[in-house]
């Protein structure tokens, strides 16, 4: 019995040696719409998995310059489709590793509980404020979204002089959170995030407005024999984040 329980205790010891031995750290570059989402997937992963994350978020547009000049990202979470297609193209992602991870939901949002309901067009137009935020539409997909939003509406130059633009979906957020803008177009998942809970008002874009938003992982190259790199792309496939996934807001190809 002694012989029995000793074998034993030093299988879980080699076991336990040879897990943490093997563990190792990701490193991920996520659009900032998406980094509160990622948190959660990023916690379920390291829990189940014994590997570690390191979580970078910025704009789409950013990210990919950074990878172009070195950046070491082993993950490229990107909130459009265009620029992981690019790196793959120009061979700096694993060629077939790209899929849609997300797809993202575009709303127009203010703190103010009474300033919008389902006639977010009819606020725009009125002007009832001093100044709407939307993201970079040259770096950020959610404010190329936006930035088409308005051109349907007609409203583009008739709101120009209004606008405060974020470097980033995230930056974008704060502005109108902090009430330095009284409303600006952002990610329905910031919304719907447990911080917010859907607080304020808001009127979500009807998505014929704007081109999808479709949301593409790409494992970079810099990863493809990183074993935590490769274990986490495929945890975002797995039901368990993808639940994560749709329970912030987001679509699911």
């Amino acid at each position: 019995m002694l012989i029995r329980t000793f074998l034993l205790a030093l299988l879980v010891f080699f076991h336990n040696l040879l897990t943490t031995g093997s563990a190792a750290e990701v490193r991920i570059a996520v659009a900032s719409n998406f980094t509160s989402t990622l948190n959660k997937i990023a916690k379920q992963f390291e829990r189940e998995s014994r590997h570690t994350t390191l979580i970078s978020s910025g704009s789409s547009g950013k990210f990919y310059a950074q990878i172009k000049h070195g950046a070491p990202f082993d993950v490229f979470l990107s909130a459009d489709a265009t620029r992981p297609q690019l790196l793959e193209d120009e061979g700096l992602a694993v060629p077939g590793s790209r899929f849609t991870y997300a797809v993202g939901r575009l709303t127009l949002w203010s703190p103010n509980p009474h300033m919008l309901n389902d006639d977010g067009p009819m606020v725009l137009l009125n002007s009832r404020f001093d100044h709407l935020a939307i993201a970079n539409p040259k770096t950020a997909p959610y404010g190329t979204a936006a930035k088409h939003v308005l051109e349907q509406l007609g409203l583009w130059n008739h709101l120009k002089g209004r606008m405060v633009q974020g470097e980033n979906i995230g930056q974008t957020f704060q502005f109108v959170f902090s009430h330095n803008a009284q409303l600006g177009f952002v990610a329905l998942a910031q919304v719907l995030d447990p911080k917010i809970n859907g607080a304020g008002s808001r009127w979500n874009v009807p998505e014929h407005l704007h081109e999808p938003l479709a949301q593409q992982a790409v494992l970079l190259t810099i990863g493809q024999h990183n074993a935590a790199a490769m274990a986490f792309f495929d945890f975002v496939k797995d039901p368990t984040a993808q639940a994560i996934i749709e329970r912030f807001g987001y679509g699911l190809e």
